[in-house]
């Protein structure tokens, strides 16, 4: 096999409700879910060594556990169905989306992966049968199969596709604070009854900007509380001129901002790295 570079979009939460975990098990969640242009580049090649190889390059590579991560557990698992018998692969991710920022970067590669392999191997696996592999992997590998242009959740693996595309000006800060999901949600403790909130489902851009001013992330005030610093930067996005609403992504620590127009966002992409020149900050609009 020759060298194939794929592309792994960053995933992006405009809003996200928690509801309280029943008979421990995982947390339903409803969350409007985008994708924008923002990616990590993942290299695939065929290997003529016994074992695959695998490496993380770019300036958000430290931090990955080499020997098990979202790429190797897709190799593992397929390997565990009985497919890629005899096959090994030299990759290399390109982490240009922050790790532990909730921007979900590693369930992204793990799905971009699969998608590929089952194209280029021919592994004839159905959508059913991939979204079972994804989900063995990550609640968000699912949703980043899809990668479609704007996702409900209903609860966790279930999606409802927004029926229009709608183009969005954001900015994406990190402040180099990495937060562990599981830890976010153990000590949250903001719920919302997910039965009594209606569906997100608008043909009109300005009505879905309204409802989702109007909306929350439930995980936001735990991730403020442990740091502070987020705060800060939500609040100075929320103030600028042209901005709809800013909150955390996910779990975080990134904070978006969503803008009326992409000079605005521009704008205070330039004051976030002049306020906070360590902080990464980049903008970009949803794909």
């Amino acid at each position: 096999m020759r060298k194939f570079k794929i592309k792994s979009f960053c995933k992006i939460n405009l809003s996200l409700r928690v509801e309280r975990k029943i008979n421990n098990r995982l947390h339903n969640i409803k969350s409007l879910i985008t994708f924008c242009g923002l990616y990590d580049i993942i290299s695939v090649s065929s290997s003529r060594d016994f074992k695959d190889n695998i490496s993380f390059s770019g300036r958000f590579k430290s931090g990955i556990n080499k020997e098990s991560n979202t790429i190797t557990k897709v190799l593992t698992l397929l390997r565990g169905e009985g497919f890629l018998k005899k096959k090994t692969f030299k990759i290399n991710v390109k982490k240009n989306i922050p790790h532990g920022s909730g921007l979900g970067g590693g369930s992204s590669n793990a799905a971009a992966l699969l998608k590929f392999l089952n194209k280029k191997i021919r592994l004839k696996l159905n959508k059913n049968k991939l979204n079972k592999i994804a989900n063995q992997i990550g609640s968000d590998v699912p949703i980043c199969l899809e990668k479609k242009n704007i996702l409900f959740v209903g609860k966790m693996h279930k999606s409802l596709k927004i029926n229009k595309k709608f183009k969005l000006n954001i900015l994406i800060v990190f402040p180099n604070i990495i937060c562990a999901t599981k830890q976010i949600y153990q000590k949250n403790k903001k719920f919302t009854d997910l039965k009594l909130s209606s569906n997100f489902y608008f043909d009109d851009k300005r009505k879905l900007i309204n409802r989702l001013i109007k909306e929350k992330n439930d995980l936001q005030k735990i991730v403020t509380t442990l740091h502070p610093k987020v705060q800060k930067i939500i609040s100075l996005i929320q103030k600028q001129n042209g901005c709809y609403f800013s909150r955390i992504t996910g779990s975080g620590s990134a904070c978006i901002g969503i803008f009326s127009n992409m000079k605005s966002a521009i704008f205070t992409q330039k004051l976030i790295k002049l306020k906070f020149p360590k902080y990464w900050c980049i903008v970009s609009k949803t794909i």
